[in-house]
Formats: C-alpha cells, sequence, structure tokens
C-alpha cells in the first residue's frame, strides 16, 4: 500500500479487541476519514436506502456525493418511509456506499465485510484484530459493564452472526489468515501500539 496515493485501510475486528478505537486512532494519525460499518448501516436500516438509489447519486460523479446522500436520507426520513430492506439488499446497498467512498477518497473502514468488500482494491490494506476471550470478556465488562456470563454469550453470540453473515455472500471464513495483510493479536498491546505496528508498516511498504 502507498499512502501518498488514494487508499483503503479495512479494520476486521472481533468484538471486544478494541480494533474499532484502533481504526479511529489510524485515521487520526493518518489524516483520513474514518468510517465505521455502524454509520453505513444506521443510513441503510433507518432511511431504507436501496441499492439503485446509490447507483442513481453515484452516477452524477458530483464532488459532494457523502453530503447530497445525506440530504437523500433527510428527504426519506421526512417522507415517513417505513420500509427496510432486506439482508442481502442492505449488503449490496452498504458495498456500493463504501465502493464510493474509497473511490473519492482515502478512507479507514471498520466493518466486518470490509476485507472481502475491497479485496481487489489496487491500493488497499486489510488488517484484522484479534484477542483472547478473556482480554476480550474482560474489555466487554469494563466498557459495557456486562458480567462475565453475559460478557461470554455476547462474544459467542456475535463471533457466530458474523461468520454466517460473511459466508453468505463468500466461501471465505474471516479467520481465514489469507484474508489479510496484518493480523495483530491485541493481548499485551494497547491501540496505540497496534497504530504504530500498522504505521510502521505502512510506512515500508511501497
Amino acid at each position: 500500500m502507498n499512502k501518498d496515493e488514494k487508499f483503503i485501510i479495512t479494520i476486521n475486528r472481533e468484538l471486544g479487541s478494541g480494533g474499532r478505537t484502533v481504526g479511529r486512532k489510524l485515521a487520526e494519525q493518518l489524516g483520513v476519514k474514518y468510517y465505521d460499518k455502524a454509520i453505513i448501516q444506521g443510513l441503510t436500516e433507518k432511511y431504507g436506502l436501496t441499492a439503485e438509489e446509490i447507483e442513481q447519486l453515484k452516477a452524477q460523479e458530483k464532488p459532494s456525493w457523502w453530503g447530497e446522500l445525506q440530504e437523500r436520507c433527510k428527504s426519506l426520513l421526512s417522507s415517513n418511509r417505513q420500509e427496510k430492506p432486506s439482508t442481502s439488499a442492505m449488503f449490496e446497498t452498504e458495498r456500493k456506499i463504501l465502493e464510493r467512498l474509497a473511490h473519492e477518497e482515502s478512507c479507514v473502514v471498520a466493518g466486518r465485510s470490509g476485507f472481502l468488500i475491497f479485496r481487489d482494491y489496487p491500493n488497499s490494506l486489510n488488517v484484522f484484530i484479534q484477542a483472547s476471550t478473556e482480554y476480550r470478556i474482560e474489555r466487554l465488562m469494563k466498557k459495557q459493564g456486562m458480567t462475565y456470563a453475559a460478557a461470554l454469550d455476547t462474544l459467542d453470540m456475535v463471533d457466530e452472526g458474523r461468520e454466517t453473515y460473511l459466508k453468505k455472500y463468500s466461501d471465505r471464513s474471516r479467520y481465514d489468515t489469507r484474508n489479510y495483510d496484518i493480523m495483530l493479536s491485541m493481548d499485551g498491546m494497547t491501540e496505540d501500539d497496534a497504530v504504530a505496528v500498522i504505521m510502521e508498516y505502512v510506512n515500508r511498504k511501497r
């Protein structure tokens, strides 16, 4: 990946690993936008956007594409549109939004399907952030006030759900190391340590 040209970095992560924070801090250090998948998914769920509507905006080739998308969302909200897209339609819509953002600017994207969406992108870096179960449980207990049992149940449910989600749209497992350029275990590391490791890789890679 060449950071002097337009690039995309995907942060794929296990729940409770701190990957979202790593992605945000990495984007800040690189001076680029950070897009959490929750932001994109929130748009599609709340406003019922379709892939066709994204294509209409994409075809306009305007610099203010993101702003116009947000305005479209406001319009849909004011019209009391209630219907929500299916899971497949939502995946396709999210993919088109993320691809468009990457087409316009360098950015860091955190989300479980980032590596899949951008696997053929010419100047990209795919990172997977993971941690031991105990590390993840401790983090959930601290950050979200969960009991040990509740945190463990949440991890099992989310891990299974994310793996199932990915396999619905590909023949890959999110735990396959071939999906990524960098894999980091957060045990014994801070988020800043992880950012430093990724930045060292980025600065060396040309």
